[in-house]
């Protein structure tokens, strides 16, 4: 039953919230209105799969804009992400996301940023994108490992989400996110079970300190901060 109602909630609601975005996207220019409609879309999923989220503090959001850098171990992580982050912010998603159908179509009209990973000169035009909406007062997200990790373990990071963060200036904001993984693994269309997703607030990292040429370096520094919130796991107390 919980399965079947989890399936209905991602075919019809998804469907349903994105033509109200798709017709609300005419007047919404900020994109505010479509982000509510994202956020609602995300807790009536994780409603219905009976799945709770949970992050530790929200305060470092006021200091905006930023960039906000998450690992990504599954498509649950944007629901919940949607969920608990109490601010406003466009998505760099990957591009294949943006065609499929309704969702897709909401994405774009939302202003969220398409990536092609595989064409440089496309993933450039989406940091000079992205840059420029940060520079506007927008807050980014990004999942610097660019894809998601089968087991958990944090992958690679791409120096595009840090070539990013050199180009707008703007703090980095490290999130460590587990739990849902187990939940719906890569490869899920659907939650397996129910469960619960927690979420650890770092703190902002400025990149002042930072020249053009050391990417690498705040690289190593908000991996650093990721991997002391991810070690976090076994420490469940963490408050709504």
């Amino acid at each position: 039953m919980r399965k079947a109602l989890a399936f209905l909630s991602m075919v019809f609601v998804t469907v349903f919230l994105s033509i109200i975005a798709l017709f609300v996207s005419i007047f919404d220019r900020t994109g505010r209105v479509v982000h509510n409609l994202a956020r609602l879309w995300a807790k009536i999923h994780l409603k219905a799969c009976g799945i709770e989220v949970k992050i530790d503090r929200t305060e470092p959001f006021n200091k905006t804009p930023m960039i906000i850098m998450c690992n990504h171990q599954s498509a649950l992580d944007i629901y919940a992400l949607l969920t608990a982050i109490p601010v406003h912010f466009k998505w760099i998603a990957k591009r294949q996301l943006f065609s499929i159908p309704f969702l897709g179509w909401a994405m774009k009209r939302a202003g969220y940023i398409s990536l092609d990973r595989e064409n440089p000169r496309e993933a450039l035009n989406a940091i000079i994108e992205a840059a420029a909406e940060i520079k506007d007062g927008t807050n980014i997200l990004i999942f610097p490992e660019g894809t998601r990790s089968k087991d958990g373990t944090l992958l690679p990071f791409k120096k595009g989400a840090f070539l990013l963060a050199l180009k707008a200036g703007v703090p980095v904001l490290p999130i460590g996110i587990y739990g849902t993984s187990p939940i719906q693994p890569k490869g899920s269309f659907i939650p397996r079970k129910k469960g619960t997703v927690y979420i650890h607030v770092g703190e902002p990292i400025t990149v002042d300190a930072f020249n053009p040429h050391e990417r690498s370096r705040l690289m190593e520094q908000v991996r650093a901060s990721i991997e002391g919130l991810l070690a976090l796991k076994d420490n469940k107390k963490v408050e709504v």
